[in-house]
């Protein structure tokens, strides 16, 4: 087990809706702050979260209280609507390509270095699989990212968040290790999905902007 985080420890839901709050700031600035009907469909996407999750509206909007709570989420008001933005960068003192990284990691668990410098496209432009393992480096230093060292049949380490916690590096290394074995992912198809997923993020906050306009 790892040593506990000096940072606040977040639960399943407030470490979801974080990431989503990273991500889409990132990939859909039109609509973002998010509002919490825009975050909890970020927070249950089918694809690109691990492990997906069913959040409801209320669990969505009580996980934003508590990451206002602390410090690391702002509320905003626009177009009468309740909207949402993360603090991230000021509230835990790192970089946007650091942001950029622990949001990945609070979205979709356990990555390779590599894994990380192909889905962070969209998020930030890293140079190569060495600048990934720099800032990787540095988020360890600070407590927020611990290394899990590769296991059987495994080419790569992966680093994890402790943003909720401690994590047990000997049961994500076994879960990875029987995950990967023959896990065959099309990431041709997968980066098409999770490109159409934004686009329709992107429609519903338009339409939610247009209805709170005309309300």
């Amino acid at each position: 087990m790892t040593d506990a985080p000096a940072w606040p420890v977040l639960t399943a839901a407030e470490a979801r809706v974080l990431g989503c709050l990273i991500e889409k700031q990132a990939t859909t600035p039109d609509v973002y702050p998010l509002t919490v009907n825009a975050a909890q469909s970020a927070a249950n996407q089918k694809t690109a979260r691990d492990p997906v999750m069913a959040l409801s509206t209320g669990d969505t909007g009580h996980a934003l209280r508590q990451l206002e709570g602390h410090r690391l989420v702002r509320q905003s008001f626009s177009s009468r609507a309740e909207r949402y933005e993360h603090l991230v960068p000021g509230a835990l003192d790192i970089p946007s390509p650091q942001v950029a990284l622990l949001g990945l990691l609070l979205l979709r668990g356990a990555q390779t270095v590599h894994e990380l410098l192909a889905r962070s496209e969209r998020l930030h432009a890293f140079a190569d699989a060495d600048d990934v393992r720099h800032h990787l480096e540095r988020l360890e230093g600070r407590a927020l990212v611990v290394r899990i060292p590769r296991g059987p049949g495994q080419r790569e380490d992966r680093y994890a968040h402790l943003l909720s916690g401690p994590v047990d590096v000997a049961a994500i290394a076994a879960r990875t290790a029987s995950t990967t074995a023959g896990a065959g992912t099309d990431s041709a198809l997968e980066a098409r999905v999770e490109a159409l997923e934004a686009e329709l993020a992107a429609l519903r906050g338009t339409v939610e902007a247009l209805a709170a306009r005309l309300a």
